[in-house]
């Protein structure tokens, strides 16, 4: 056993001398390839940086188109919601048939833009998990 740790012992004293005995353009060669290494690793670590940047940009981005299109559609909620109330008042006169169709068609677009609202919400919902 000790015989056997001892030839390990002198192999790895044989490697280490070939290290030290190695020409000095080896080492320099080494130490360049690390340089080398290092500096790649450096441009990736900066490049990695400036995506990141530009991602928490554009969430910062997403969340206030968001924030935009939720109040938006809070006051559009609220325009409709006084618009029935104030119909409702009129209701007790009989509204001609043509305001009628002019209501329903107003109402209709009303809810047709708060539904691509709420479409636009959801995307933009879909990419701030995403980012």
């Amino acid at each position: 056993e000790v015989q056997k740790l001892n030839q390990q012992l002198e192999e790895k004293n044989r490697e280490i001398q070939q290290m030290i005995d190695q020409p000095p353009y080896e080492k320099e060669r080494e130490i360049m390839r690390l340089q080398k290494s290092l500096a790649e690793r450096e441009k990736a670590q900066a490049t990695s940086d400036v995506l990141c940047r530009s991602l928490t940009d554009e969430t910062h981005q997403l969340q206030r188109k968001l924030a935009s299109t939720a109040e938006m559609c809070q006051h559009l909620a609220k325009c409709l919601e006084e618009k029935q109330r104030k119909e409702k008042g009129n209701s007790d006169d009989q509204i001609p048939t043509e305001r009628s169709n002019q209501l329903l068609d107003n109402e209709t677009s009303v809810q047709a833009l708060i539904c691509n609202l709420q479409d636009e919400n959801r995307i933009l919902k879909q990419k701030v998990a995403h980012v």
